[in-house]
């Protein structure tokens, strides 16, 4: 986790190519590591499978389940900034072996995840990335102009509200916990939920307003 200053203005985000057959380096290293390990014993081709359909079944919707508890229930928001990974466990939502450590947007505060190495990301709770949030120009810029990165979202930090960058590492994820929209009290948890969206748990916006 850090605390990084503003700077002049870069590059757009950059979008991944679309629409291209050719494998990278990294995806023929995937797919041959993959292929000798079936052939070893190590795993099975349907175990592969099963794992890839389980990543896909994964959304958003897991993350804001958790968001929408910690709005309503003061003591589960404090055990889950406590330790994110057994506050989901908690809701039966399955993390396995990596941490997950939820920090919380406040009057203060403004929370933005990124990985700068790679494209580490709490899937286990969010899904699959984004093409964005694993581009370089976002894993460069997010650390050194996180005020000018979230305004290409739409998203205007106050001056006097801090902008904090945490980087994921191999086994830590980030959560945002966002701000809970005004106007929303006496809401149900279901209603709730439909407010924190995948981007406002990433921290490049905040949650949607009823």
């Amino acid at each position: 986790m850090s605390d990084h200053d503003d700077h002049d203005h870069d590059h757009p985000h950059e979008k991944l190519p679309e629409g291209s057959d050719e494998l990278t380096y990294y995806q023929m290293m995937e797919v041959a590591l993959r292929e000798l390990l079936i052939e070893k014993g190590v795993f099975s081709a349907a175990d592969v499978r099963r794992q890839v359909e389980d990543m896909d079944a994964r959304t958003p919707a897991r993350g804001a389940r958790m968001v929408a508890r910690a709005w309503v229930d003061p003591a589960y928001k404090a055990r889950m900034l406590a330790d994110g990974s057994a506050a989901a466990e908690e809701i039966g939502l399955e993390v396995g072996p990596l941490k997950l450590v939820v920090v919380e947007n406040t009057p203060e505060v403004h929370n933005l995840i990124v990985c700068t190495l790679c494209s580490c990301y709490p899937r286990m709770v969010l899904g699959l990335p984004p093409d964005w949030y694993k581009s370089r120009p976002y894993r460069s810029r997010a650390v050194r102009e996180p005020r000018a990165v979230l305004a290409e979202f739409g998203t205007h930090v106050p001056e006097n509200v801090a902008v904090r960058v945490h980087d994921s590492t191999a086994d830590m994820r980030y959560l945002v916990l966002p701000r809970r929209p005004e106007g929303t009290e006496g809401w149900p948890e279901e209603r709730l939920a439909e407010l924190a969206t995948r981007d406002s748990m990433v921290g490049v916006a905040f949650a949607r307003t009823p």
